[in-house]
């Protein structure tokens, strides 16, 4: 009893000041501490440091120095970093070096050109087949003789690849096509083993193997795909060569850099290099000859200057000799491809390519085509459409940086060829959309022109509104565009042909014109897509439209005012699809509603969209999945105020609550709203209620009350009982305020010892503690209820601590019968350090009586002696240290909050502190610096008894 008996009296305005940090005048002439510090770069060396240039930074202020700088020794690591990487800042260059470095960075392909490997997935995701396929495979090597004379070993190798070309392999037949696939893939393994086990002939015999089947058009819809996964061989076997020259012309150890000379390489390599073409030069058909020799074009370079330039027009002019105008045309793309890879400056090359494409394109008409066709059932539109993979790419490396005069040439040439619908579609797919865009009407006369046989003309609709929808056409010719475009697709029987267009053009008419045609867009697409329940099949160009419509009209009172919106969404009938819609709605709304609404429209609308995700959650929906839509809805609920209706605010949070009960953090953002709108009304009254607000503000904490105990997770529970009894508190409502805060005790027992945090389980104390310290921190201020006795809320919540089962190796209980003492002593005081606006906390209502002192000095003799009871439990040799750390805790609680004038208490300190250092464990500059603070705070006026203390406090070292 005799702690708060003689608990230190306190005047908290005077610590407040004495606690306050010295304000000395500052001279803001040179230095100001937000002036941004400039950097300059010394040219010296540090000594210490060599090979590095250090940079100094400095202010304008001398006397300043920047912390990074000095914590880095003036030396920033990522100039050192950068200076080591890059050989321009060790060698200052030529000027013949730097203009050639300059001339091949222009003319090199940038990151705008989309790669080959971008266009890869789609093709092998779209030219698919159900037929079975064949594939040669199989090695039957022959035992080779050890002849001595070079000849002899010449000759072998080209017994070898002769061998291979005479039919030495067994035909895989009635392959699916993931069989087929996977084969390839083999043969893609076997070619990269085959060269790391140094069998450099039978590598080579699997790429000629490979090329052969380019020639292969007997399941003719597969050959895109088929194109794709063999040339990715064939890009393995030119990097494996290009690497073995390379590899050989380091020159001890430094290899060559990227723009070396013919000059500069070893004849070693050179012979190697020729060796190679020499050998692909014998393969007697053309197709293989022709694309292994593309492949390894790259090699050139180690031959002659204008090795590649030479062998363009070549390989250009062989492509002449292949008869199947398909097997050609791709021949032609991968020349293109290898090309732009190795010399994008030689576009000449790749324009005489596509002019001779041009002149053989009506081979496509011929009678050995149609005769193909006939024979594999495969009608001409589907057809034409296996050429578009190969003519856009041949076209967007043509198109790449290209002039306009060169595009419109190209633009002529297609017009003067009959039936040009599938080069039309291709121009259209590769060159850029502003040059498209210009001539929009151009095109849209072109299109016409074109016979519908051949090429459909929506997919040319589409591929213009593709276009439209990068680059702006000419301001008068807009609506004339659409008209045109409109009038064709919306003549279109098939669904998904009018839905593949209309999803295009949909971001043409938002973009363009006002929420009049976009209503008519939508609800013509309604008509289309309704009948036969047609929209079940295109819920992705479905999904693509809306996504389109709110990215250009995000006012909502806008998007929601366009009649044929919300019949639209009906459309989307699969739960899942319509949540991912609703999804996508709701992140628009949130990212662009700058300012609160109360439309009607928008929240009927906007809480039927929540409502439709809040009902998709059932026992399987994953936790990250129930958070994105909790925090959606959220985000919702946030921004909706009806400014001072606040009847009007909880009558729709109470309809909220009832909509999305089965979303935790929903609710628990309602109550923390519903606490927000009673403060709100507060602020407004300024504290003083009407009869009429104390009533709204008591209906707010009702809505409270009953909302928490639904809630799942106990800390969330009772950290809204202490939140909301607070609000209560603030708005002078005292018996619902003790409603909350007897709930949180009653609480308290039922708090398990591991709780799941971020989908881990965790011990719990350190959150108990945590919520307690801040419960003791409210309490203070709570008034007495006239009818429960004196401190009837901490002797309550004092019971509960003292019944909970605490861990065995757990010092928590007593932390927090210290941190009770720290209250207790506060409520000792004649005024409290903080009061609630309106409301006579116990100090007011007591006025210091000794019978409510005597009450708090006999819990304060329980609390302490439990405290003293726990650390003689604690001498045992496994728990020393935790006596040595609670003694200490326990001696910092006295000396801030003791009066140490009364000799008992001074005793007790003493003994607590040589318990605390007793057995070595504890930490001597913790003990050094509490020992500095009681001499310092002895200089302070009525604290010279700390002088004395000191004395009595010694410090004993570790041994």
């Amino acid at each position: 009893s005799y702690f708060l008996r003689h608990a230190r009296s306190r005047n908290y305005v005077s610590e407040s000041e004495a606690c306050k940090l010295e304000s000395v005048p500052l001279d803001f002439g040179d230095y100001h501490p937000l002036k941004p510090i400039t950097v300059t770069e010394s040219k010296t060396k540090k000594m210490n440091r060599k090979g590095s240039t250090s940079s100094t930074s400095s202010s304008s202020s001398s006397s300043m120095m920047d912390p990074l700088s000095s914590v880095l020794d003036g030396t920033d690591p990522l100039s050192l970093f950068a200076a080591a990487a890059d050989p321009v800042t060790t060698a200052a260059p030529t000027d013949g070096a730097r203009r050639k470095r300059d001339k091949d960075e222009s003319s090199a392909v940038g990151s705008d050109f989309e790669p080959w490997s971008s266009k890869r997935g789609e093709i092998l995701a779209r030219y698919t087949t159900t037929e079975k396929l064949s594939i040669v495979s199989g090695f039957h090597r022959k035992a080779t003789t050890t002849g001595s004379a070079v000849s002899e070993k010449v000759r072998t190798r080209l017994e070898e690849l002769d061998d291979l070309e005479e039919g030495s392999q067994k035909e895989l037949l009635n392959l699916t096509q993931q069989d087929y696939m996977n084969r390839i893939e083999e043969l893609n393994q076997s070619l990269k083993d085959a060269w790391s086990s140094d069998q450099k002939v039978k590598a080579l015999k699997i790429v000629i193997q490979c090329s052969k089947l380019l020639s292969d058009t007997t399941v003719i819809q597969f050959y895109p795909s088929k194109f794709v996964l063999i040339t990715d061989i064939l890009d393995t076997f030119g990097k494996l060569v290009y690497e073995r020259i390379l590899s050989m012309c380091m020159d001890n150890r430094v290899s060559l850099p990227d723009n070396f000379s013919p000059e500069s390489v070893n004849d070693t390599a050179k012979e190697t290099c020729l060796n190679w073409f020499f050998k692909i030069a014998s393969i007697r058909e053309l197709i293989p000859r022709f694309y292994v020799e593309a492949a390894i074009l790259k090699c050139n370079k180690f031959l002659s200057k204008t090795g590649i330039s030479e062998c363009l027009p070549r390989l250009t002019s062989m492509i002449r000799g292949i008869g199947d105008p398909l097997v050609a045309v791709y021949a032609r793309a991968y020349l293109c491809r290898v090309g732009m890879e190795v010399a994008p400056q030689l576009k000449e090359s790749l324009n005489k390519n596509f002019f001779d494409f041009l002149l053989t394109f009506k081979q496509i008409h011929g009678d050995m085509v149609q005769n193909q066709l006939v024979v594999q059932c495969v009608e001409i539109p589907l057809y034409l459409t296996l050429y578009s993979p190969a003519i856009d790419w041949i076209l967007q490396c043509i198109a790449y940086h290209a002039p306009d005069v060169l595009l419109t040439e190209m633009m002529e040439r297609c017009k003067k060829l009959g039936n040009n619908a599938l080069l039309l579609n291709s121009v259209m797919s590769a060159f850029r959309a502003e040059f498209i865009a210009a001539r929009s009407m151009d095109f849209i006369a072109m299109i016409k022109e074109c016979d519908e046989s051949g090429f459909p003309k929506h997919l040319l609709f589409r591929s213009l509104g593709l276009n439209l929808a990068l680059a702006d056409p000419p301001e008068n010719d807009r609506l004339q565009i659409l008209n045109e475009a409109w009038k064709v697709i919306t003549k279109l029987k098939n669904p998904q042909d009018y839905i593949n267009c209309a999803e295009v053009w949909v971001e043409y008419t938002c973009r363009h014109f006002t929420k009049r045609e976009v209503n008519t867009v939508l609800a013509d697409v309604i008509k289309h897509m309704t009948p036969d329940r047609a929209f079940e099949d295109a819920y992705p160009q479905l999904q693509s439209i809306i996504q389109k419509v709110i990215t250009y009209i995000y006012d909502f009172a806008l998007l929601f005012s366009v009649e044929k919106f919300l019949p639209f969404l009906d459309m989307f009938q699969k739960e899942s699809v319509r949540v991912e819609v609703c999804k996508c709605i709701m992140e628009s709304f949130i990212k662009h509603q700058q300012e609160s609404t109360k439309d009607p429209v928008i929240l009927n609308a906007l809480l039927h969209i929540c409502k439709t995700m809040h009902d998709s959650v059932n026992a399987l929906t994953l936790e990250d999945e129930k958070r994105m839509l909790a925090a959606l809805i959220n985000g919702f609920i946030k921004m909706v105020s009806f400014g001072r209706d606040f009847e009007q605010q909880l009558s729709f949070y109470v309809e909220a609550r009832s909509m999305f009960c089965n979303l935790e953090p929903v609710l628990v953002q309602l109550i923390h709203s519903v606490n927000q709108l009673a403060m709100e009304t507060r602020r407004v009254m300024k504290g003083n209620h009407s009869r009429k607000t104390a009533a709204f503000v008591r209906a707010c904490v009702a809505f409270c009350f009953i909302t928490i105990p639904s809630l799942s997770s106990i800390f969330t529970r009772l950290n809204l009982y202490l939140h909301s009894g607070q609000v209560a508190l603030a708005n002078q409502c005292l018996s619902q305020a003790d409603a909350f805060f007897k709930a949180a005790v009653s609480l308290v027992p039922e708090v398990p010892k591991m709780i799941s945090v971020d989908g881990k389980m965790r011990p719990s104390d350190a959150f108990l503690l945590e919520f307690l310290c801040n419960f003791f921190s409210t309490l203070l201020v709570v008034p007495d209820h006239p009818e429960q006795g004196v401190l009837f809320l901490v002797r309550g919540l004092l019971n509960v601590i003292q019944d909970y089962t605490w861990e065995d190796n757990s010092d928590d209980k007593i932390r927090i019968y210290t941190n009770v003492l720290h209250l207790l002593s506060a409520m000792t005081q004649e005024a409290y350090i903080y009061h609630v606006d309106k409301v006579d906390s116990n100090d007011t209502l007591y006025g210091g009586d000794s019978k409510f002192l005597a009450e708090i000095n006999k819990l304060s003799e329980t609390v302490v002696s439990q405290i003293l009871d726990h650390l003689k439990t604690l001498g045992k040799e496994e728990t020393l240290k935790r006596q040595s750390q609670l003694a200490l805790y326990f001696f910092n609680t006295i000396l801030a909050h003791g009066d140490l004038r009364n000799n008992r208490l001074n005793q007790l300190s003493v003994n607590l502190w040589n318990l605390a250092q007793k057995h070595g464990f504890a930490d001597t500059k913790t003990m050094v610096k509490t020992l500095e603070y009681i001499k310092r705070r002895s200089k302070q006026p009525e604290m010279s008894h700390f002088t004395d203390l000191a004395l009595r406090l010694p410090l004993q070292s570790r041994t």
